[in-house]
């Protein structure tokens, strides 16, 4: 449903403007994930930010998942958003078995956002997370990362 990911960049871009908002009743995901992330330089703090891993609407079966960030003082500065997707192994561990990267001005939606995708290798019941990284190009930042909530899905890594 195309409604829903511009409703989840709607609700980022209000929590950026200070303003405390929840997810519409209609969405069938929580809202993105948001962590607040201060740095020093010509930028105020930003919010990086990232959807819930998820199924992908193109075939065949996929896990993906979007980082961007958001900071309503960015001017025309660009970041660096990395994605990785993990999963977790029998021992509890996690590791990343895909990483998207793109360079892109704040803001989120389809041309403003990093994807990590990997195809699904057997139905193997799995828990997947996503970690997003933000570097803004030119400013010092902080080395923190967003890590989006576990879910477990019928696609094994």
């Amino acid at each position: 449903m195309r409604a829903q990911p511009l409703a989840l960049v709607t609700l980022a871009a209000a929590l950026v403007g200070g303003l405390s908002a929840a997810p519409p009743a209609w969405a069938d995901t929580p809202g993105p994930v948001v962590s607040a992330s201060g740095r020093s330089g010509s930028v105020d703090g930003f919010l990086t930010a990232g959807d819930s891993v998820h199924y992908s609407s193109t075939p065949p079966p996929t896990i993906s998942a979007h980082g961007w960030w958001l900071d309503k003082n960015s001017g025309g500065h660009k970041a660096k958003v990395t994605v990785e997707l993990q999963v977790q192994d029998r021992g509890g561990h996690w590791r990343t078995v895909a990483r998207g990267s793109k360079v892109i001005k704040q803001g989120g939606g389809s041309s403003r956002r990093a994807n990590a995708r990997k195809t699904c290798v057997g139905d193997a019941r799995t828990k997947w997370r996503s970690r997003v990284d933000v570097d803004i190009i030119g400013v010092a930042d902080s080395p923190n990362k967003l890590t989006t909530p576990a879910k477990s899905f019928s696609c094994g890594a």
